[in-house]
Parts: structure tokens; C-alpha cells; sequence
């Protein structure tokens, strides 16, 4: 009997034991499992690559791709890359052939060499874009507008920006940078030059209406002189009608007067003519000479 609270001690002792030991245990385990998760795994994203450097062998060569993947902590160290197509605006300053500054934005979509990366850390790090791209494109920029003067560079955009783009994507090349597009998004140039060009555009559209005007002036000048020859020639057509016929005149006269009265007819106006003015006069003496040639024939048949 004195022995039975012993037991029920020590039993108890060890429970409480057991229960430490497992407490020690998991707290282990859930220790272990966070520094395996947080320090011995890492993920690559979509459109990521990762390279991995070794304390003791220096940088991989190996590009690990999208995914999960092991390393030893303090031991080996990710650094992981986009390498999706990524835009970029990059303003440039510099002179045409004929001595004009130009401004120049000049969008670049780049992206990484996926298995150059190992090289590309090696020699320029993750910021390898604000490093190489600025300086390139200034220096490709320069080499091409110098080649062209202020009007070639707005009326050959396309194959302005045709040869930075060749040019540029052969440069980008040397440190492992694929350029997907190059193009230019705004072209300006200085006041003064803007203000000249916008004269000199007046000045030749004033010219090219000058022009139309003399034109104008040289073909209403032809008109009137053929105008002029048409009515030399038809009044030198009527003198001859007269000359050969005296009788032109008064059918004139008579196509005339009836032109006035077919007017006068129509009118609501009242109207009153005398006879000089409405040309009978002429269709009198034409009555009376047919008239007297009439009684002529009749006392010659008599």
C-alpha cells in the first residue's frame, strides 16, 4: 500500500516527460519545416529565370527555369530575372547634319538572353538595362541623325527609325539583350527652327497662289483675246453681209424689234415706244420698198 502513491508519481513523471519531449519534437519539426521552406526552397515565377551562386564554386552556369527549387542556405544564394518583353522610353538630345538639336523619345521593348544569363551577372549585374540600354541608344541615336539634316529626319521617319533599330539591335547584342522593337515615338526640334519652318511653309504656299493667280490671269487673258478675235470676225462677216446685201441691216432691225416686242408682251409694265425706238421704222422702209417694187413689176407688165 505505501508503495502505490510512489508509483502513481513516478507514472506521472514520466507522462509529463513525454509530453515535453513531444512538445521539443514538434516545435523541432515546425522549426524545421519553416527554415526548410523559407531558406532551403525557393520559387520562379512565369516569365522568370533564376541563377544560382555557390560560395564555393562561384556562379552556376545552369539557367533554372519556372518553378520550385532547392538550395543550401548561407551556402547558395538565387538571383532571379525577368525575362519578359519589357518597355522602356529613353529621351535623347543630339544634332542633325545641318546643325539642328533634336529631341528625340525612342521606345525600346528589351528583354534578357535566357541562357546568357550566368554572364550577364557576371559582367553587369541585375540592373544590366539602367546600365547598358541609356548609353546605347544615345550613341546609336548620335551616329544616325548626324547623318541626315532637319527636313530628312520628319520626311524619312520610317527609315530613320528602320536604321536605329538595326543598328541598336546589333549593339544590344555584345551584352546579351534582345531587343524585340525599336521605334520612335516623338521627334522635336528647337523654337526657332519650328518658327522657320512654319515661315518657310507660308512663304511657298504664298508663292504656289501667286503662281495660280499669274495662271489665272495668263488664261482670262487668252479668253479675252479669242473673245476679241470672235467678234473681229464676226463683225468683219456682217460688213461683208452688208457690203454685198443692204438688206442685212433692216432684218436685223426687224429681228430686233420683234426680240422687243415678244418682251414687251410679257410684261405687266405698260409701256409706250415710238416707232425709232422699236425699229418699225426699218420694217416701214422695207414695206415701202417691197411695196414700190411691186408697183414697179405691175407697170412693166402693163
Amino acid at each position: 500500500r505505501h508503495n502505490k502513491p510512489a508509483r502513481m508519481n513516478r507514472m506521472n513523471i514520466q507522462i509529463g516527460r513525454g509530453a515535453i519531449n513531444a512538445a521539443l519534437g514538434g516545435g523541432a519539426l515546425l522549426t524545421g519545416g519553416y527554415v526548410l521552406v523559407n531558406h532551403c526552397m525557393f520559387n520562379v515565377e512565369g516569365g522568370h529565370r533564376a541563377v544560382m551562386y555557390s560560395r564555393l564554386s562561384g556562379m552556376d552556369s545552369v539557367v533554372l527555369g519556372e518553378g520550385t527549387h532547392f538550395r543550401i542556405p548561407w551556402l547558395q544564394r538565387p538571383y532571379i530575372y525577368n525575362v519578359r518583353s519589357t518597355p522602356r522610353n529613353i529621351k535623347s538630345l543630339t544634332g542633325s547634319r545641318d546643325l539642328q538639336m533634336v529631341d528625340i523619345n525612342l521606345r525600346v521593348i528589351y528583354r534578357p538572353e535566357p541562357h546568357n544569363l550566368p554572364q550577364m551577372y557576371r559582367t553587369l549585374g541585375l540592373d544590366y538595362d539602367e546600365r547598358v540600354l541609356p548609353s546605347i541608344v544615345n550613341e546609336v541615336l548620335k551616329s544616325v541623325v548626324a547623318q541626315y539634316n532637319a527636313i530628312e529626319l520628319i520626311v524619312k521617319r520610317e527609315q530613320v527609325s528602320s536604321e536605329v533599330r538595326l543598328r541598336l539591335q546589333e549593339r544590344a547584342k555584345d551584352f546579351f539583350i534582345l531587343l524585340d522593337d525599336v521605334s520612335i515615338t516623338h521627334l522635336a526640334f528647337s523654337p526657332q527652327f519650328t518658327t522657320a519652318v512654319e515661315s518657310k511653309q507660308v512663304a511657298q504656299q504664298d508663292a504656289e497662289r501667286s503662281k495660280w493667280i499669274v495662271e489665272k490671269a495668263n488664261e482670262e487673258k487668252k479668253s479675252i483675246i479669242i473673245a476679241a478675235q470672235g467678234e473681229a470676225e464676226a463683225a468683219k462677216l456682217i460688213a461683208n453681209a452688208i457690203n454685198k446685201n443692204p438688206g442685212f441691216i433692216e432684218m436685223r432691225e426687224i429681228q430686233y424689234a420683234r426680240d422687243v416686242a415678244d418682251t414687251l408682251a410679257t410684261s405687266s409694265n405698260k409701256v409706250y415706244l415710238n416707232s425709232d425706238a422699236l425699229l418699225i421704222s426699218g420694217i416701214a422702209r422695207a414695206l415701202g420698198r417691197d411695196e414700190h417694187q411691186t408697183l414697179k413689176k405691175g407697170w412693166l407688165w402693163n
